[in-house]
């Protein structure tokens, strides 16, 4: 009802017409002029998509600008960043070892660390692995532009792993010779220190490369951004701390015609401490508390990744071509319960894709086709875990006061990744568009084990999993400012080289009875402008998921997870959202409704067809409204979700909660001496709810939830210089 009764007043009241969201650098919008009537949306670029309007396309894409209409986002995590769009879900742990659960559509709900079944990139770089895990620890947020989200089964255009797709796209240099601003932020025992340097040669047209192919006629000169950000602090709860520094970098320029753009990241991370989940008595208690076993056996992290990419895109309108190389490593060093995991890992990649328009047939078509190829290679090694052990020697803790014991796995895990699609659209009379698309991947797995004993069985093992994804989208432009779309998609996603590894009973080699998940998704529905006012959407969707991966912990080995297979899963599941822009107020709602349920899955005799999937709330909704006064804004957020469960049985809840946050800053920057300053201050679960952000799914031990942040104050400051 509440959500009804929003809803309703945002379509309801007086509002002037929506405007694109400003670009990084460009001034405060002068709230008393009104800006020109806008008919269409603003173009979109997602990666397999030239620009255009979403209008066009046949599926829903979101895009969000950080800091615009939602100003002083504290770009702390994802979850800051997608406030507000339907479907979407990140469910924060307020632990610094685990990334955010990001789950989209129920896709991704399953990840015990990481990002699963939701398809990340930045500027067309994957961050998502060959066999479809990501690790965001090392995104730098301060970096980001923007993000453009597809919600929905998009593998016939992204392959592995793409239940949804989040494109991160970077912001881009100014277009002054040189240009620095900071950004100093502090509340809940963190404090994060950004600082950001960039600038253009004079007479550049700005603008990277990370959009459509330009034309011949807008190539930019040189211009360069680095940001470099440093977040350190005992966090929110015991058994919390971070320290962490990120450095994010590119270069862009033209060579002969072509538009380059070189990048690099380095992310290093010497401690961030894992609190655990709790069980109910102890949330209920207090969220801050740790899980005691993993300060017993010092659970934490120390990482350190780097990736540096090429970036090259030549063409115009009528015909462009786009590739990228790319490379990494990463340096994992992580005490678990269970065991110390230690992975030394180098990824490599590469993309080309050809893009053709033709005019020359009756209707205007056109046809893309691409293919991508990624490689991960792991050294990994499990060793005991004995910063608990006391006393004399023992086989499993031959070094008095070592943390590191013996070793209990030696391999060397490989994963390669091949695909290749094709795609035509065609745009036809009566604003009639229609987009078919197929894709054909196909991961490799091997492992080789260095590690084999009389009591140690040899690991060894290879799979190969291969995967044809269609789709078929039609879209119908009732007028200009609103469209009507369907389609019928698909996906397809892979165990992860870690879940093929762990095996419950501790059979050697990898688990040839773990099949990948395949879903087929029909959606449909509208999206536009109301009036000329009021940006809404709306989707309804039925997919089928054939071989849902599920996750269960392994008994008598905290911390440790297996994986098998539902025989299949229904999801139905309806969206909608709403945006309006008044002459002084910002506004916008969104909801989803999701009703997930196991349709064949038994274990051993006990049968759980009809039991909602874990780890996904039935309902969620989420708004916010910033007013802007006298050079002053305030914003007011919530988010409310409904209950989930934790296992298969369901009978293990998480209750629902509403949670707010406010915050307050100057919109008009203050001039002190050479420098301007926008003071910003807020407060984050305003009242203190005590509740489960996320729930570990068939959990042991009783330690099902992960708490959401307690209340958290915070100040923040940005400083420009000019």
């Amino acid at each position: 009802m509440v959500l009804a009764a929003a809803l309703l007043a945002t379509l309801a009241m007086p509002v002037r017409p929506l405007h694109a969201q400003a670009a990084a650098g460009t001034p405060p919008r002068d709230s008393t002029k009104t800006p020109p009537v806008r008919t269409t949306l603003p173009p979109i670029t997602v990666t397999r998509d030239a620009a255009r309007s979403p209008l066009e396309l046949p599926f829903v894409t979101a895009r969000v600008t950080p800091d615009t209409v939602r100003p002083a986002q504290r770009r702390v995590s994802l979850g800051d960043l997608l406030l507000g769009v339907p479907g979407v879900l990140v469910q924060e742990r307020a632990n610094p070892s685990q990334d955010p659960r990001l789950v989209m559509r129920g896709f991704g709900a399953r990840s015990a660390f990481g990002v699963r079944g939701v398809r990340l990139l930045r500027d067309g770089i994957p961050l998502s692995l060959p066999d479809g895990q990501t690790p965001v620890d090392w995104l730098e947020l301060e970096s980001v532009g923007r993000l453009e989200v597809i919600r929905g089964t998009a593998a016939a255009l992204y392959g592995n792993a793409a239940g949804g797709v989040v494109e991160v796209r970077s912001r881009e240099p100014e277009t002054t010779p040189l240009a620095a601003d900071g950004r100093w932020w502090s509340g809940g025992g963190l404090t994060r220190t950004t600082a950001t340097v960039s600038g253009t040669l004079p007479g550049a047209i700005p603008g990277g490369i990370s959009g459509a192919s330009p034309s011949a006629t807008s190539m930019p000169r040189p211009a360069a951004l680095l940001t470099v950000t440093r977040t350190v602090g005992d966090g929110p709860r015991q058994w919390a701390r971070l320290d962490a520094t990120n450095a994010f970098a590119r270069v862009l320029g033209t060579l002969g015609g072509t538009r380059l753009e070189l990048q690099g990241t380095r992310y290093e991370a010497p401690r961030a401490e894992n609190t655990g989940a709790l069980t109910a008595a102890e949330l209920s208690r207090d969220p801050r508390l740790p899980d005691s076993l993993n300060i017993t056996k010092r659970s934490r992290k120390a990482v350190t990744h780097q990736q540096i990419a090429l970036l090259a895109s030549r063409g115009s309108e009528g015909a462009s071509v786009d590739a990228s190389l790319f490379a990494s490593t990463r340096t994992l060093d992580n005490p678990l319960p269970f065991a110390i995991v230690a992975v030394d890992r180098a990824v490599a990649g590469g993309s080309l894709r050809g893009t053709v328009r033709t005019t020359r047939f009756r209707w205007p078509l056109r046809f893309t086709a691409g293919v991508d190829a990624q490689r991960q290679d792991d050294a990994r090694r499990n060793f005991e875990n004995c910063a608990d052990a006391t006393g004399a020697a023992t086989t499993k803790c031959p070094t008095s006061g070592a943390e590191r014991g013996a070793v209990r796995l030696d391999q060397r895990e490989l994963v390669r990744g091949l695909g290749a699609f094709v795609r035509a659209e065609g745009e036809f009379p009566h604003a009639l568009f229609v987009s078919v698309a197929a894709r054909r991947d196909q991961i490799a797995f091997r492992v080789t084990d260095a590690f084999i004993t009389s009591t140690n069985l040899d690991d060894s093992g290879e799979r190969t999993l291969a995967a044809t994804t269609p789709m078929l989208g039609l879209v119908w432009r009732g007028g200009r400012s609103w469209s009507f779309f369907a389609n019928w998609t698909s996906a397809f996603e892979t165990p992860t080289i870690t879940e093929l590894t762990n095996q419950e009973d501790g059979s050697a080699g990898l688990n040839r009875r773990l099949a990948p998940q395949f879903t087929r998704t029909v959606e449909t529905g509208v999206q536009g402008i109301l009036a000329s006012r009021v940006r809404v959407d709306l989707a309804a969707f039925r997919a089928i998921v054939h071989d849902e991966l599920v996750p269960f912990d392994v008994p008598n080995a905290p911390g440790r997870k297996a994986y098998r297979n539902a025989g299949q899963t229904s999801r139905t599941g309806v969206e909608a959202s709403a945006r309006a822009v008044w002459s002084s107020v910002d506004a916008g709602v969104s909801y989803s409704y999701a009703h997930y349920r196991f349709d064949r899955y038994s274990v051993g005799t006990v049968n759980y067809a009809g039991q909602p999937i874990p780890g996904i709330p039935t309902q969620t909704a989420q708004a916010w409204a910033t007013v802007r006064r006298g050079g002053w804004f305030g914003t007011l957020e919530t988010s409310l979700t409904g209950r989930m469960t934790a296992d298969d049985a369901g009978q293990v809840i998480a209750a629902g909660a509403s949670v707010w946050g406010a915050r307050t800053g100057v919109t008009a920057p203050l001039l002190v001496g050479h420098m301007t300053l926008e003071p910003s201050a807020g407060v984050d679960n305003l009242f203190d709810r005590r509740y489960a952000a996320s729930v570990v799914i068939n959990a042991t031990r009783g330690r099902f939830y992960e708490p959401g942040l307690p209340r958290r104050l915070w100040l923040a400051v940005r400083v420009t210089g000019h």
